[in-house]
């Protein structure tokens, strides 16, 4: 498996006024979890929305503006149930600049030191509102970025990999802190074009995060990357630890973790046709630790039937 390379200096913090090309994506994601383990959620700011059945019939058609398919991915795992929401707008809902970017009612701001984002959603399939705001604290900034393909044209940044968390919800009504983690993606043309299947995790303990990231391209060339970076933002390169076996999916998506020890699936958050995410509790001697895990199958992704299954979830507004 060849290693991802470091690419140019990323950013120094999430700045949203970015350029992204035609048919390119941009996306900065955050993850926390409750100091309890009960409660979890994803917050994923998207230009150019890389899932969206209508950005993908857009590529096809070739007139594929990015800024014309955004949306803020959020999703909420409380201890039962949860509520999830992307609904994606066009560039007239769009506003952004160097500090803020916001999409229709929600948005994201950078203030000095924290991550503010203001959640005003519907979920689908019912509607129910999800309202409330979330602060993202760093502990530290990392400034380096990995080229993801043998292409460079696929690049990852965990720009915070350990940072502090506060959810206050209205709607529904609940309230925690915990961990968290942010980082942005950031592409010159569709996933799909050059991956096949990705795998992604990350685990904090004691004030250290590590990350293991493992890729299939389409020219079935394999990736990865292990990385362990402290409190202040230092990251250091591990050797990528070998494969741990994980039950696949419902929807038979399998789920590679690379790590040390074994490995459980304490809660399936997500199981759908192309894409799983888990929270896995991983035992290495040292304790368990839970553990954010995606899977992604970009090949199912692209099958027609999954793409005319995604506008269930996937809406589209204006």
């Amino acid at each position: 498996m060849q290693r991802f390379s470091a690419s140019a200096r990323g950013q120094d913090r999430p700045r949203f006024d970015v350029p992204v090309p035609g048919g390119g994506y941009r996306w900065w994601y955050v993850d926390g979890l409750s100091d309890d383990g009960r409660h979890g959620i994803v917050v994923i700011a998207f230009i150019g929305s890389v899932f969206s059945p209508y950005y993908f019939a857009a590529r096809a058609r070739g007139d594929a503006d990015p800024e014309q398919h955004c949306t803020i991915n959020v999703c909420l795992y409380p201890p039962r149930g949860k509520r999830w929401s992307m609904t994606e707008l066009g560039a007239g809902a769009l506003e952004r600049d160097a500090n803020r970017f916001r999409v229709g009612p929600s948005s994201l701001a950078w203030r000095g030191d924290r991550l503010e984002i203001d959640i005003d959603e519907r979920s689908a399939p019912l509607g129910l509102p999800i309202r409330g705001r979330v602060v993202v604290r760093p502990e530290g900034l990392n400034e380096t970025a990995f080229s993801l393909d043998a292409g460079d044209r696929h690049h990852w940044q965990p720009i915070a990999p350990a940072a502090k968390i506060e959810v206050r919800m209205r709607a529904p009504s609940l309230s925690w802190q915990g961990d968290a983690y942010l980082d942005t993606n950031a592409g010159d043309r569709a996933l799909e074009r050059d991956f096949a299947h990705w795998n992604w995790s990350r685990g904090s303990r004691s004030s250290r995060t590590s990350i293991n990231y493992a890729v299939t391209q389409t020219d079935t060339l394999q990736r990865g990357l292990a990385v362990e970076i402290d409190a202040g933002g230092t990251l250091t390169e591990k050797a990528l630890p070998p494969p741990l076996a994980l039950p696949r999916t419902g929807w038979r998506i399998g789920r590679e973790l690379r790590g040390n020890g074994t490995a459980t699936v304490a809660r399936t958050l997500e199981d759908t046709p192309f894409y799983a995410r888990s929270l896995l509790s991983v035992e290495d001697g040292n304790g368990a630790t839970l553990t954010m895990h995606e899977s992604l199958d970009l090949e199912r992704f692209q099958r027609g039937w999954v793409r005319r299954l995604l506008p269930f979830r996937m809406r589209r507004a204006g």
